[in-house]
């Protein structure tokens, strides 16, 4: 089966980098699938998961990003987000209690952009929290 060259990359380092048979990515308007020899396109994505189906092996890798950015060659898709994070490692006692955090500085605040940013970072969490229950599923 043909392969396609993917790197997830943060801020401050590279997450993942290694061939796929296909991923799957949170696009702004939808899921996106790609295939090897895929058409070239640049897109946002939204925060969510990336599954990469890795070859020889029956499980997905996965990914957590908080949005940004995506790049798709015929042979290559490079993820460009500030922040990536193996689903793997992600802490499901700190998100929650992030959350609690979060929906708290939502009722304490008055001014709209400090809502806005707590309803955003909130909306981050939500997506973490979704990333940590398709791990939780798959095992």
């Amino acid at each position: 089966m043909a392969t396609i060259r993917i790197d997830v990359v943060s801020a401050e380092a590279s997450i993942y980098s290694g061939d796929a048979e296909f991923v799957v990515l949170p696009g702004v308007m939808g899921e996106l699938g790609i295939y090897p020899r895929h058409a070239p396109l640049i897109t946002q994505i939204k925060a969510g998961t990336v599954r990469i189906k890795v070859p020889g092996k029956d499980e997905e890798e996965m990914v957590y990003v908080q949005g940004g950015f995506l790049e798709v060659q015929p042979d290559h898709i490079n993820v460009l987000s500030d922040t990536a994070i193996r689903a793997a490692d992600l802490d499901e006692a700190k998100v929650l209690e992030a959350k609690r955090l979060a929906e708290e500085a939502i009722r304490a605040r008055s001014e709209k952009q400090e809502i806005a940013t707590a309803e955003a970072e909130l909306a981050a969490i939500g997506a973490q929290l979704q990333a940590i229950q398709k791990l939780r599923k798959r095992r």
